[in-house]
């Protein structure tokens, strides 16, 4: 039996030309609210050598022997406080936003166009996803990580699940990966517009918080640039507000472990807040294309709490760019001079 898959059903007719495929994709979540789900899930998330940078050996000794054992059953309470009849809040808003954004690449002229989405970790799989675009005879396929700020742990992990699935492949297809869109005009209107859109209804905090996720402060060190690229990111959606730039910080959220991370830190920030007088902030999260975990429980959730438990008397979340108009508009922006 060959090593390498491919369709065989007479690979050589017209049906292989050149329709394009787009694969979008997210983080992931587990199947169900459950520590038995969460298992499965963080095996494989914590299991990623782009997620967790120590010695291999050292970290499997520590996943399997401890975290695995603990971590599940705590995870599985915060997924379940989030969960919806839709099941996961990401998969389903993942799958809006690929719905939304077939119809527009079609409603452009773009007929022979498939758009497909899958999770980096969890189901749908990069591998079904992918397998999914070759069984509709596409050969010429767009990864779109739903990253905006390019990190080797999001970003350059899904370029090795694809890359994994495609070296078993025997027609490997032309390929197109976005690596990130932290800067383009379209996306930083977007996320401005919904900032503008909550200052309206509930009139301007003393403080707007940009918390992105972390990630260990050795990655920067190491050469990572997501760290530049969220600044990057809040420099010009202030800009395009028109607003004080004191009026703004940039904090990182989601933290574990004992290292250093990326600071300031998003709770020890908005711990802090009440104590210079600061008791009326708005948070928002431009890392997160959906709503998820990190947002739906630790900002509108536990950092609410610390803010409030603190002394804070006003907070709100603006929520993520999710399905609106204007980011699927941003999306098909990123993609549409590769259709």
């Amino acid at each position: 039996m060959s090593r390498f898959s491919a369709i065989t059903d007479n690979p050589h007719d017209q049906r292989f030309n050149q329709k394009t495929g787009i694969l979008v994709t997210n983080l992931g979540s587990p199947d169900a609210p459950t520590a038995k789900s969460l298992r499965v899930y963080l095996a494989e998330f914590l299991s990623d050598p782009r997620i967790v940078e120590i010695p291999r050996l050292i970290w499997l000794m520590i996943l399997h022997g401890i975290i695995l054992r603990v971590r599940p059953k705590k995870s599985a309470k915060a997924y379940e406080s989030i969960w919806t009849d839709n099941g996961s809040p990401l998969v389903h808003i993942t799958k809006q936003q690929a719905s939304k954004l077939s119809k527009l690449i079609k409603s452009e002229g773009y007929e022979n166009t498939e758009v497909v989405m899958a999770m980096r970790y969890g189901n749908p799989s990069i591998e079904s996803g992918l397998e999914a675009l070759r069984d509709k005879g596409l050969t010429r396929i767009i990864v779109l990580p739903l990253y905006p700020q390019y990190s080797s742990p999001t970003t350059g992990s899904t370029f090795d699940a694809v890359a994994t699935v495609l070296k078993k492949w025997r027609w490997v297809p032309e390929l197109h990966f976005i690596n990130g869109y932290h800067k383009t005009p379209k996306y930083i209107s977007a996320l401005a517009a919904s900032i503008a859109e909550d200052l309206r209804e509930h009139g301007t905090p003393e403080k707007i918080v940009f918390s992105y996720h972390g990630m260990p402060k050795q990655f920067l060190s190491n050469g990572d640039p997501y760290h530049c690229l969220c600044h990057q990111t809040t420099n010009l959606v202030v800009k395009e507000l028109g607003i004080d730039k004191d009026l703004v910080i940039t904090t990182f959220q989601s933290r574990f472990g004992k290292a250093e991370w990326l600071k300031p830190y998003t709770d020890a920030t908005l711990t802090d807040f009440p104590k210079q007088g600061i008791k009326n902030i708005a948070i928002v999260s431009p890392a997160f294309s959906a709503d998820c975990l990190e947002t739906l429980e630790e900002l509108e959730e536990e950092n609410r709490e610390f803010f409030e438990h603190a002394g804070g008397e006003h907070y709100r979340y603006i929520p993520a760019l999710n399905e609106r108009d204007d980011h699927i508009d941003a999306l098909y922006d990123v993609v549409k001079t590769l259709l």
